[in-house]
């Protein structure tokens, strides 16, 4: 059982919580400090660990890479000492004839077919080739001189030379391997085969990890990054490079350092540097190098260790929580126990002392407690009597809104039949004036058909003020475009020639009723023909097309077009370009199409305005 503090009997709760206060500050300010110790730690540790272990690989494939290399220069190795003492290279410099030449020309071309290696040929001692294996190619060998380069004048001094070097003719980068054949005393001439690593290159390029091979001033010969050749590990000396520039070893290669900086030495053949390769960012790399035996050249293999370097990191840091945090929760559980044991003590000697206040101040509590509900019961109802208030201001709101859009909208639907009976009444009257009966009789016939329109319209509206609809039937769809027109030919008189119409048969129906659907087209047509109003080359085409959906009817113009900033909300209740429109037109129009199933689209530019109604066909 744990002992009662000798402190906790003098201490008040306040006292004991303002200790422990302090004592959990200085609790988290320790445990910071071994957190972060702890990570930084194990960080160290796995960094340095996971070098070693890159390292480790890396060794492992640069030798390998070494190993490669070394077999491919072994077997292009052979050729020149076989060719050197071959007797049909002996003839062909001793005779120089034509015969000799062409039998050497094919054995070289037959050579270098079953060999790794890129060119065969034979140079005279006055340094031209007399016989390459490309002698049938346009940059074929022969004739070229060769006393310039150092492969040639070593094999004639030392019988034996190799030389990596960029091609003058090929003007591809290459071991040159010579030999030189007859003695020192009575040279003949020199064998040289030309070697390319492409293959090992592209080899090197699989894996991802940057390596090249420099000679012994530096400068890359091989590498796995095409762009890094001819570049060097350091800057050369200007007498160095001078040197190198005049033997057009590397041609115009600019010899410049590679994009290699910050090498930190770990060993001797071991650094951490930081390389940009071609494509990439500057990232972190380990450099081993290694020399290549039976040469005096030196393999630099790059391998990437942000990411390995990251995970090992993140990896033994979260071992180290793994072990650290455990522990300070253990430190802290133990910390938290002593103090609720000596909480509990001084709250059990406060509490006897508190009782008898408390009792008094519960009292208070209570009545001033009954007092602030009674407070809040009061503010209660009259927030509720102001809610009533709003909500009836918000409805006669709202009855006043719908109000004013059924009037619009009962002025916008019955103002085409209207304007229609208004000028057959006039021509009614002119054909009585003239004595005229059948005619008179024929315009007043119309204007009942139109008044029954009217009605017809004020139904519509009473059925869509009780929420509902007229019920689709199937309605021809010609009789509604010719209706539509026959409306709008008193206000446009004159001006129908611009409509362009593609009547469909008599059989085509679609869906709907065929008031409500010529309300739709009047507005469309209407719309159209006020947009090419003064217009002398006015164009409205009408089409209907049946497809596997049903029937498209299209409105298509060549006015101005709408606006982009109307065309965004055309749909939206009272927005409109008109000086005189409400904007509820085509909010109308929508709505009856939709009512049926069909839907509306439009597109404008500045050639014109095409509106598309989708219908569904009756059945």
């Amino acid at each position: 059982m744990l002992q009662r503090p000798a402190g906790a009997l003098s201490s008040t709760p306040e006292q004991l919580a303002r200790r422990a206060r302090r004592a959990w500050l200085l609790f988290a300010a320790v445990a910071l400090l071994i957190v972060t110790a702890a990570l930084y730690g194990a960080g160290l540790y796995g960094r340095t660990a996971e070098v070693e272990t890159l390292a480790a690989q890396g060794r492992t494939d640069a030798n390998l890479k070494v190993a490669l290399l070394r077999a491919v220069l072994e077997s292009p190795r052979a050729l020149p000492l076989l060719l050197s003492a071959d007797q049909q290279v002996r003839d062909a410099l001793t005779q120089k004839n034509a015969a000799a030449i062409d039998v050497l020309n094919r054995k070289l071309e037959g050579l270098v077919s079953g060999t790794k290696a890129s060119v065969l040929y034979v140079i005279g001692t006055d340094g031209l080739a007399i016989a390459s294996s490309n002698w049938r190619e346009p940059i074929s060998f022969v004739g070229n001189d060769y006393r310039f380069r150092d492969y040639f004048s070593g094999a004639m001094q030392a019988g034996t030379a190799e030389y990596f070097a960029l091609g003058n003719v090929s003007k591809r980068p290459g071991l040159y391997i010579s030999r030189r054949v007859g003695d020192a005393a009575a040279p003949l001439g020199v064998v040289v085969v030309k070697m390319e690593f492409d293959q090992l290159e592209a080899d090197w390029r699989e894996a991802n990890r940057p390596a090249y091979v420099s000679d012994e001033n530096g400068v890359v010969l091989i590498t796995s990054v095409p762009s890094w050749r001819f570049m060097t590990t350091a800057p050369l000396a200007a007498p160095k490079q001078a040197a190198i520039r005049d033997s057009q070893q590397f041609g115009d290669a600019p010899l410049v350092p590679l994009p290699i900086t910050h090498p930190r030495a770990l060993s001797p053949d071991v650094s951490i540097v930081h390389a940009v390769t071609p494509g990439g960012s500057d990232a972190e790399y380990l450099s081993l190098s290694t020399t290549v035996p039976s040469t005096p050249w030196r393999l630099d293999y790059l391998v990437p260790v942000e990411a390995p370097i990251a995970a090992a990191v993140r990896e033994m840091r979260l071992l180290a929580l793994g072990v650290v945090v455990p522990l300070l929760g253990l430190a802290a559980y133990l910390l938290w126990r002593r103090q609720s044991a000596q909480m509990r003590i001084a709250a059990e000697q406060a509490a006897r002392t508190e009782l008898e206040r408390r009792v008094v101040e519960r009292t208070e509590d209570l009545s001033r407690a009954r007092d602030r509900l009674q407070a809040e019961i009061t503010g209660h109802r009259s927030t509720e009597a102001k809610l009533q208030i709003v909500q009836q201001d918000l409805v006669q709101a709202n009855r006043l809104a719908i109000l004013g859009q059924v009037a619009a909208g009962v002025a916008h639907e019955i103002n085409q039949p209207v304007a229609t009976i208004r000028a057959y009444a006039d021509n009614a009257r002119t054909f009585l004036d003239r004595k005229q009966t059948r005619p008179a009789e024929e315009n007043l016939g119309a204007i009942a058909a139109l008044t029954e329109r009217i009605g017809s319209i004020t139904e519509e509206l009473k059925a869509f003020a009780r929420k509902g609809r007229t019920a689709a039937e199937p309605v021809e769809l010609r009789g509604v475009i010719e209706g539509a027109v026959m409306l709008l030919r008193s206000r446009f008189a004159g001006r129908l020639d611009a409509l362009a119409i593609d009547l469909p048969p008599p059989s085509l129906k679609v869906m709907g009723n065929r008031v409500r659907l010529e309300q739709v087209l009047i507005n469309l047509f209407q719309n159209a023909l006020e947009a090419l109003d003064g217009r002398d080359d006015a164009h409205v085409q009408v089409s209907v097309e049946e497809t596997a959906d049903g029937v498209t009817v299209g409105v298509s113009d060549n006015g101005p077009g709408i606006p982009p900033a109307i065309l965004k909300s055309l749909f939206t209740p009272f927005n409109t370009s008109k000086e005189k429109g409400l904007g509820l037109g085509l909010v109308i129009s929508k709505d009856i199409v939709a009512d049926y199933g069909g839907r509306i689209e439009v597109s404008s530019d500045d050639s014109g305005t095409r509106f598309t109604i989708h219908l569904q066909t009756a059945a």
